[in-house]
């Protein structure tokens, strides 16, 4: 998987954005102006921050050695994953998917976007 197939991913997610607000190099996926995943484009191999659930986040960490607390971030609530092919395509599908529905289940009803 690389960075353009999870970008089309979010893309395809209803009410999504994507912008730099922390400079040239941080790519942001929003919803409802909530940020769900993020990137830094200069970091190699790749990685981004996705939004999960504590306790999954804490599996995933157990299980993958490229999972770790998110950088930068709550720790509690983001997970760091870096792309180098160890993780099935399917895997990191879910995390994003997961980290979207988390932020989306917390904005008021008035804010949620229409599928």
């Amino acid at each position: 998987i690389d960075f353009e197939e999870i970008r089309e991913h979010c893309l395809e997610k209803p009410g999504v954005t994507e912008g730099f607000p922390f400079g040239e190099d941080v790519l942001v996926f929003k919803v409802a102006e909530k940020m769900f995943l993020l990137t830094n484009l200069a970091t190699q191999p790749p990685s981004f921050n996705a939004k999960c659930d504590p306790e999954r986040a804490l599996e995933l960490r157990e299980e993958y050695d490229n999972i770790q607390p998110g950088y930068h971030m709550n720790k509690r609530h983001w997970n760091t994953v870096v792309l180098d092919d160890t993780i099935a395509d399917a895997e990191i599908y879910g995390m994003i998917d997961d980290s979207y529905a988390l932020v989306v289940q917390g904005l008021p009803k008035a804010k949620r976007p229409v599928a």
